[in-house]
C-alpha cells in the first residue's frame, strides 16, 4: 500500500532520537527521502540541534522553512515563534533559543537560509502546498480550533487543492469546502495528550482519492532528555518529553486546551476525488 506514500512530519526541534526513530520508520515502510517532507523548525526545544540539522540535511529530505530556521539563519536574537512577549512560552524560548544560536555552525545557517517558504507537491492528482504557518506570516498558529476563515484565506492565496501546514505542534486534518488543511504534528515534542508519543502522517493516493493516516511514533525519549540535561535546557520541556504535557497552554485555542492530557488516537482520514463531469450526456 505504501509504495507511493508520502511521509510528512513537522518540528524535529533538535530531538535527534525522535528524528532517528522517524527515519527508521521510513525505512521499514520503504519510503525514500524523496517522498518525505518536513514542515520546518528543525531546531527548538531539545538538546541536539547540530546533529538534527546534519541528519536531515544528509538524508536530503525536503524542508519548508520554519520561523526557527529563518531566525537561526539570520543570527537573530529570538526564535520568532509568535509568542506573547509576557507569556511563559516566550520566557522559556529565550533559554533554548540562546543555546541553539550558540552552537549551530555557520554552514548550517547558510543552508537554513536556502530553505523555501513554500513547497508544492502533486499527490494523487491533488495539488498540495506545504507552508509553515500561514500565507500571512510564517509564525501564525493554525489549529483545528482556528476559525475556518483563516484557513480559507491561505488556501485562496496559495491557489491549491490543499495545504500541508506546520508550526502549531498538533496533528489534524480538516476539509474546508472540499479543500484540505492537513497538519502532521511534530516529532520533537509530544502533542499535549499525556503520552510521550510524537506524530507524523502518511499520505497515500488511492482510487477513491487520498488516504491520510495520522500515526504515532515511540522513541527513546529518555536519551533525548539526557541530551537536554547536558545542554542545560529548561527542566519543564525536558519533563514534557515524558509526561506528554506542555508546560504552557498560552498559544492554544479553547478547544485544544480542553483536550489537554487526553490521548490522541491514530486515525485514517479520506479525502475523496471530485466527481468527474458526465461525458457524452444527451443535449
Amino acid at each position: 500500500m505504501y509504495n507511493q506514500s508520502w511521509l510528512i512530519f513537522g518540528g524535529p526541534y533538535g530531538n535527534l532520537q525522535a528524528t532517528q526513530a522517524l527515519l527508521s520508520e521510513a525505512r521499514a515502510l520503504a519510503i525514500p527521502a524523496e517522498r518525505m517532507l518536513c514542515t520546518g523548525d528543525l531546531v527548538a526545544y531539545c538538546g541536539d540541534p547540530v546533529a538534527t540539522i546534519d541528519i536531515i540535511r544528509e538524508e536530503r529530505i525536503r524542508v519548508v522553512m520554519g520561523n526557527c530556521d529563518e531566525q537561526l539563519a539570520a543570527g537573530a536574537d529570538d526564535c520568532g515563534c509568535g509568542f506573547d512577549p509576557e507569556s511563559t512560552c516566550s520566557r522559556l524560548s529565550a533559554e533554548w533559543y540562546a543555546y541553539a544560536n550558540s552552537v549551530v555552525r555557520p554552514d548550517q545557517r547558510a543552508w537554513l537560509a536556502t530553505l523555501p517558504k513554500r513547497i508544492d507537491l502533486e499527490i494523487g492528482e491533488r495539488s498540495l502546498a506545504a507552508i509553515h504557518g500561514s500565507t500571512r506570516v510564517i509564525n501564525e498558529f493554525i489549529f483545528a480550533g482556528t476559525p475556518v476563515s483563516a484557513k480559507q484565506e491561505s488556501l485562496d492565496a496559495l491557489g491549491c487543492d490543499g495545504v500541508i501546514g506546520g508550526h502549531c505542534g498538533l496533528p489534524f486534518s480538516e476539509k474546508v469546502e472540499g479543500r484540505l488543511w492537513h497538519n502532521p504534528g511534530v516529532i520533537g515534542m509530544p502533542a499535549n495528550d499525556g503520552t510521550a508519543r510524537v506524530w507524523f502522517s502518511l499520505i497515500t493516493p488511492t482510487e477513491a482519492g487520498l488516504c491520510i493516516e495520522h500515526r504515532a511514533l515511540g522513541y527513546d525519549y529518555e536519551a533525548a532528555q539526557a541530551a537536554m540535561r547536558r545542554a542545560g535546557l529548561p527542566d519543564c520541556y525536558r519533563e514534557a518529553l515524558a509526561t506528554g504535557l506542555w508546560p504552557s497552554l498560552d498559544v492554544l485555542p479553547q478547544r485544544e486546551r480542553g483536550l489537554t492530557g487526553i490521548p490522541i488516537s491514530e486515525t485514517r482520514f479520506s479525502w475523496e476525488k471530485r466527481p468527474s463531469p458526465l461525458l457524452g450526456a444527451a443535449a
